[in-house]
């Protein structure tokens, strides 16, 4: 495993090899591992460990990044001449600010290491300092043991008469930044990976699950609920589409509100292409809607400081429905400053959520946190009080069709449900939605406890399951 003081050590010989005025150095990498399975049966298992540097260099407020994975002397010296190169044909950039410093990091590090009170489960939660994200369990977790974890995943599925199919991965990364104005930050993080599908003729069922504690995960759990999903969408009726009240388990939720959070940006903002664009401080969602950027929840992962080195900021983004606050990075909080936009957008500060410059992008909150409910209901209990509606497993092939008014399209999958008189009355043919995301979060009726959830369209959140009426089913599938 690459260590801190080794990146240092290679970051000293990159500025040595540099005639920039500023230099900064990406480091990434580390171990991985994947076992994959189908047809109830494992047919591959691989491993890699690797890492890589990229460079950033600076002339003139003209800048370009070069990487590679080899890190001798040589290949140093190539990779800071090829960014050398790139940087000096650039054309200037005049909002390109010099690179961060020690203060601008510390600046928002206002939480590190201290006993704090946060309010981003719903409820005022106190936990002290900063909770290790690497677990030593996780990064020696063998192929032996990936294996049985796989056998007992598939002995639900034959138990039920199905074929599974799905992934157990693990890894060991880490992720580094040093700059030629002194920053040096550094996160080690390892993180565990469970998706099963459970398969039948006519059917199927889903779950998937990650964490960095590889012991938080339970395989056999996973595999059943995802067959007993397959077993009981068996032989789906078809259903008209139309409005219906859903329960959205936490991974549907995930994966469709996870299309609105790169527009919670100041640069996105600037550039005209949020959906939030003369709407912040107005109430756009349902009061019962709260939402944080908190890196520091213990639900979340990742590192603690973004792609320029700058400590991540803990920011409500949504309080009672109404957008309070927008993200920033050092360059998009100046320009934001001195933007005909200042007065309309909030504070702005540097919440330390940009991403390795150079980019288009800007920033974005990584690690969302939904508010939980006074009274949070479990998924269970949001059935028994539905007369009618259709519960759902998880949304896939999402697409943005409406970009201001967030209409999305996509199609539900892998448990798709009936719910009639307050019960599970069996399988529903999928159906294809359009629906809009302010149309859906003004219309949750109940929510569940937030939770960690994984899905295949977004990044990792801490969402609850929710109830919403009306929502926009215009076809159904053939499946």
């Amino acid at each position: 495993m690459l260590h801190k003081d080794q990146a240092s050590d290679i970051f000293a010989k990159i500025k040595k090899y540099s005639t920039a005025e500023g230099v900064e150095a990406l480091f990434y990498g580390g171990h991985s591992a994947l076992t994959r399975f189908a047809n109830n049966t494992i047919h591959q298992n691989v491993a890699e460990e690797h890492y890589g540097v990229s460079v950033r260099t600076v002339f003139g407020g003209r800048t370009a990044r070069a990487s590679t994975n080899k890190l001798d002397d040589d290949s140093l010296r190539r990779v800071v001449r090829a960014s050398e190169d790139l940087a000096k044909v650039q054309q200037p950039d005049p909002d390109l600010l010099p690179m961060a410093t020690p203060n601008d990091v510390m600046a928002s590090a206002k939480h590190e290491l201290e006993e704090t009170v946060r309010k981003s489960s719903g409820v005022a939660t106190s936990y002290r300092g900063i909770a290790s994200r690497h677990f030593e369990q996780t990064a020696r977790t063998s192929p032996e043991e990936r294996a049985g974890a796989v056998e007992k995943m598939v002995r639900v599925a034959k138990g039920h008469g199905l074929t599974t199919a799905g992934i157990f991965a693990i890894s060991d990364a880490i992720e580094g930044i040093f700059n030629s104005r002194g920053v040096a930050q550094w996160h080690q993080q390892t993180a565990a990976d469970i998706s099963v599908t459970m398969l039948r003729d006519d059917s199927s069922g889903w779950q998937k699950a990650n964490s960095p504690d590889v012991s938080t995960l339970n395989p056999l759990q996973l595999a059943e609920i995802a067959a007993k999903k397959a077993v009981d969408s068996a032989k789906p009726q078809e259903i008209a589409p139309g409005k219906y009240t859903v329960i959205l388990e936490p991974a549907a939720v995930l994966d469709i509100v996870g299309f609105m959070f790169y527009d919670f940006s100041g640069l996105a903002i600037l550039d005209q292409r949020s959906f939030l664009n003369n709407r912040i401080g107005e109430k756009i969602f349902g009061e019962n809607i709260n939402v944080w950027d908190d890196v520091d929840h213990p639900l979340q992962s990742g590192a603690r400081f973004d792609g320029e080195g700058v400590t991540r900021q803990h920011v409500q983004l949504i309080e009672n429905g109404v957008v309070k606050r927008l993200v920033y990075a050092r360059g998009s909080a100046k320009k934001m400053r001195e933007s005909e936009h200042a007065a309309k957008v909030g504070p702005i500060e540097v919440t330390g959520h940009g991403f390795p410059l150079p980019n288009e992008i800007g920033e974005a909150p990584m690690n969302v946190v939904f508010g939980a409910p006074q009274h949070p209901k479990t998924t269970g209990e949001m059935v028994a009080g539905t007369e009618r509606g259709v519960l759902v497993t998880r949304l896939w092939y999402i697409r943005e069709v409406d970009p201001y008014e967030k209409i999305l399209t996509g199609m539900t999958r892998d448990g798709t449900f009936l719910i009639e008189d307050g019960k599970l009355r069996g399988g529903v043919r999928n159906f294809r939605f359009n629906e809009s995301l302010l149309h859906m979060l003004s219309n949750v009726e109940e929510m569940g406890k937030p939770v960690r959830a994984s899905g295949e369209e977004s990044f990792d959140m801490v969402v609850p399951a929710m109830k919403v009426r009306e929502f926009n089913f215009t076809e159904v599938t053939k499946f």
